[in-house]
Order: C-alpha cells, then sequence, then structure tokens
C-alpha cells in the first residue's frame, strides 16, 4: 500500500490591511480637534532686473566717456548733501525686491505668534492657510483709495495670504503691497494712512476646502492698512468671522478696538486682530530686509 500524503498545511491567513482609528479615537496619538488644510501657491521667482541690462548699461558708459560718468557722480554728490533730505533706512533698497528674493515662509510664516496681541493683551496664534500668487496692483487685490495712493510711487506687485487663529473662529486675510517709492514719499505715505483712506476697506482672500472657504467680501469685519517710514510696503489686514456670517459695517481696527465696545464685531477681538498681525508682519519685513542688508554687505 503506498504511503499517504501528508494533509497540507493550513494556508496562514492573510496580514490584515491597516485600518486607521476612527478620527477623535487615540491611539497613542490624539489628532487636533481640526486638521488645518493650507492652499498655498508657490511666488513666481522674478528675474533680478538689473541684470538685463547690466550689459547694456556697460556699453552705455563705455561711450559716454569719463567725462560725463564725473559729472554724474558729481550730481549724485550734490543730492546727497541736500538739506532736509533723509538717508534711506538699512535695508530700504533691499525691501522692495523682497517680493520676489524671499521665500514665500519668510514673508508670511506658516505660523505667526501674537503675545499680547488680543483683547486684554491675550497672546494670539494664527496659522497660514491660503497663499495666492503674486500679482499686479489692480483693483482686485487693492482697495480703491490704496490703489490710488500707491500707483503715483510705481506701485510694483501685490502678495497676500489667509491665516485663521487658534480656535479656527477668526480668518484674516493680509497683503504686502511693494512700491518704488523713496524715503520721503513712503513717509508721507505713512501718516494717518488708515484714517486719511476712510472706510477703504481690504478686499478679502477666500480659500476652498479651508477655514476661509465663506470669507468674502460681505464677511469682511475690521481692518487696518499700514504704510511704515523704513521699508517701501504697505501692509494690510482685513479680519472677520470663520462661519460665514456677514457684517453690515465694518470697521477700522482703532474704533474695533475702542473702550466700552460691546457689538460683535469689538467682542470678538477682529479689530485686535487685524492691527495685531499687521504689526508682526511689518517687524517681519524689517528685520528680513535688514538681514539682506547685511549679507550684501558681507559679500
Amino acid at each position: 500500500m503506498p504511503p499517504q500524503a501528508a494533509p497540507p498545511a493550513p494556508a496562514r491567513p492573510a496580514p490584515a490591511a491597516f485600518v486607521p482609528a476612527p478620527y477623535g479615537r487615540t491611539t497613542g496619538y490624539a489628532p487636533p480637534p481640526e486638521a488645518l488644510v493650507e492652499t498655498t501657491t508657490r511666488l513666481r521667482p522674478v528675474r533680478d532686473r538689473r541684470s538685463a541690462g547690466r550689459t547694456a548699461a556697460a556699453a552705455a558708459c563705455a561711450v559716454l566717456g569719463f567725462g560725463l560718468i564725473g559729472g554724474a557722480l558729481a550730481g549724485v554728490w550734490l543730492a546727497a548733501s541736500e538739506p532736509g533730505r533723509p538717508a534711506e533706512p538699512v535695508g530700504y533698497a533691499e525691501a522692495r525686491e523682497l517680493w520676489h528674493n524671499a521665500p514665500v515662509d519668510a514673508l508670511f510664516p506658516q505660523t505667526l505668534p501674537g503675545p499680547g496681541a488680543g483683547p486684554g493683551a491675550a497672546d494670539r496664534t494664527w496659522t497660514r492657510i491660503v497663499v495666492a500668487p503674486d500679482a499686479p496692483c489692480s483693483p482686485a487685490v487693492l482697495a480703491k483709495g490704496l490703489l490710488a495712493a500707491v500707483e503715483p510711487l510705481g506701485c510694483e506687485r501685490v502678495l497676500r495670504a489667509t491665516y485663521t487663529d487658534a480656535t479656527a473662529s477668526s480668518v484674516i486675510t493680509v497683503g504686502l503691497v511693494f512700491t518704488r517709492a523713496d524715503a520721503t514719499a513712503q513717509r508721507t505715505l505713512g501718516e494717518g494712512l488708515t484714517a486719511r483712506l476712510g472706510q477703504d476697506v481690504p478686499p478679502a482672500l477666500s480659500g476652498p476646502s479651508t477655514v476661509a472657504a465663506r470669507f468674502g467680501d460681505r464677511q469682511r469685519a475690521s481692518w487696518w492698512t499700514s504704510a511704515p517710514a523704513d521699508i517701501p510696503v504697505v501692509v494690510t489686514a482685513v479680519s472677520g468671522f470663520a462661519d460665514g456670517r456677514a457684517v453690515d459695517a465694518p470697521q477700522p481696527a482703532d474704533k474695533a478696538t475702542a473702550k466700552g465696545r460691546t457689538d460683535a464685531v469689538a467682542q470678538s477681538g477682529l479689530g485686535h486682530e487685524a492691527k495685531g498681525i499687521t504689526e508682526r508682519l511689518e517687524r517681519l519685513l524689517r528685520t528680513t530686509a535688514t538681514t539682506a542688508a547685511k549679507e550684501k554687505k558681507a559679500r
């Protein structure tokens, strides 16, 4: 009798596919209450405008000769010695080019802390959720009054991003308007800018599938506009509720933060949000421009 074949070994069960725990349950790691979605567009790198004409400029200098060059230098020395003409602050020239020379995270950090920036000096933290591509100066990205104010100065480019607070209950669109203004013009521009512009509310920047999906013109609640004297940039901010509620009368931040206000915009701190984030971005721009100037000088 032939030997009987051994019974086949039982099949090994296939490994179970990994199935993540349902949202809200912990498996050693607790997810945040809401995962913020960001829509970011990379800013367009632009070739240094000076390099395109560098060869032509060199040839022109050779043709003009040392006599004309000497005359030009004399003119520069005389202009610099004019009484009352302010010297450009450190980093002023470099700040003009930050819109295409600096990485997006240096201009709009992913997280922006605001110690003491809320009502009653409460701390604030803003998270970036939308970054728009750089844009030319136009009514689509600038309020009418501000556009009219910066166009004569040589409006260069506009960068915009939208942030939300730590509770994802408010959204804030910030704008950086780069100009070719000299130091004197920039100083004049910044004097009481928000008050001079009146009800010149900056446009909102929404982001599909983000906390700012319903942030539009009707949701704008408070805003602030500032032109620091030491960098040729105008910084704007407009805040609103993340739940999409409309606001009938947007308020500038100085009014929305006034004592004794009991309306929803004031009580929610949206004026503090707009002004606080504007001040933080100003400081960041100033630091970035100064650092660029020091690095250039060290080369």
